[in-house]
């Protein structure tokens, strides 16, 4: 049994949770660094190394969990970490000769439309699209899946697709969206806000390994929670704008290299992508955090921190920015922040 990235967050979780199972006869800790679990035999590796199948020999499942989502990345060098690392798990699974894989996307891989429904089904169709945002990374891990039956016919190949993530270390778009001083909206749509909190996702992942679980499987809280139910737990006010302008002024402003995602990750904050973990609550498992606690966690985790559209900025900025307005409040910070790039290439 091998898990990768297990030297932090749910790869941590998962690593240590498993070591601690009296079935489990050993668990190979991957990371490209050591970490501190106990009991786990360290193999400190960079998952695109292609000399991975090397590290593999007795392993008959790995899980990977050794991804990259902080909006501050480059998106080539998030998506060469992201993809090439997966499929470099994929294929040195197969020359290892381990029988399953699992890898671990996210639900941003249904899409996230004013259409969908609430909940979605977990054979759903997947409606994301293959761009340069985070989502797209996911898009082409779930590609390099669907095509492994073909590819490498002795491994078996699960996806599992968590809910937006929370828990310490979580650097996502979706967490930076509840660092804002203000939540944004679209006007017309009906949000519905679903969370994963990192315990759960390893405690779904060790459920899964030991009972043998097909996917894709979903993972996340019960429920969702509604716009009123979100500004209550925050105790921030909204802002509405219409779609056009919102994702109009989005694009426009990460064209410029003002802001970090792209105008498509900014759907997933303006319409609902709630799942329904079907296949888990067959198998017995329920979360231990449900939406609410999910979203207090997520809110410790950020207190402090304060971001415009998606970009870190200074507490006097976001206080600013505030008092500003929303668009201009989008506009000005992102200008401040250009200006100050400026200055330091002059």
């Amino acid at each position: 049994m091998a898990v990768t990235g297990a030297a932090t967050g749910a790869g941590r979780l998962l690593a240590a949770g498993l070591a601690g199972r009296e079935e489990i006869r050993k668990v190979v800790a991957i990371d490209d660094h050591r970490g501190d679990v106990p009991n786990v035999t360290w193999r400190v590796t960079d998952i695109r190394d292609p000399l991975l199948s090397n590290r593999l020999s007795d392993v008959d499942v790995i899980v990977n969990l050794d991804l990259l989502s902080s909006p501050e990345l480059d998106p080539r060098e998030r998506r060469t970490h992201n993809v090439r690392g997966a499929q470099t798990v994929v294929t040195a699974a197969a020359a290892a000769r381990v029988r399953r894989v699992i890898l671990v996307t996210s639900a941003m891989v249904y899409g996230a439309g004013p259409d969908n429904p609430v909940p979605l089904a977990e054979d759903a169709p997947l409606l994301a699209e293959a761009d340069t945002s985070i989502a797209g990374d996911y898009v082409e891990i779930e590609e390099l899946a669907a095509g492994a039956a073909l590819t490498h016919p002795g491994v078996d190949v699960t996806v599992v697709r968590p809910a937006a993530l929370v828990g310490p270390g979580v650097d996502t778009v979706i967490t930076r969206h509840f660092e804002a001083p203000r939540l944004l909206s679209v006007k017309g749509s009906t949000p519905g806000w679903q969370f994963c909190h990192i315990e759960d996702l390893a405690s779904a992942l060790e459920l899964i390994v030991t009972e043998g679980l097909t996917g894709p499987i979903a993972v996340g809280s019960d429920g969702w929670l509604g716009a009123d139910e979100v500004s209550a737990i925050t105790g921030k006010r909204g802002f509405e704008l219409p779609a056009a302008l919102t994702f109009g002024m989005a694009q426009r402003l990460h064209r410029l290299g003002m802001t970090p995602a792209p105008a498509t990750d900014l759907r997933y904050v303006a319409y609902p992508w709630v799942v329904d973990c079907a296949r888990l609550r067959a198998a017995g498992w329920k979360p231990a955090h449900d939406n609410a606690g999910a979203l207090r966690v997520l809110l410790e985790e950020t207190a402090g921190r304060h971001a415009v559209v998606g970009r870190r900025v200074g507490g006097r900025e976001a206080t600013m920015a505030t008092a500003a307005g929303a668009t201009v409040a989008a506009i000005g910070a992102a200008a401040a922040i250009r200006r100050r790039r400026q200055r330091r290439r002059a």
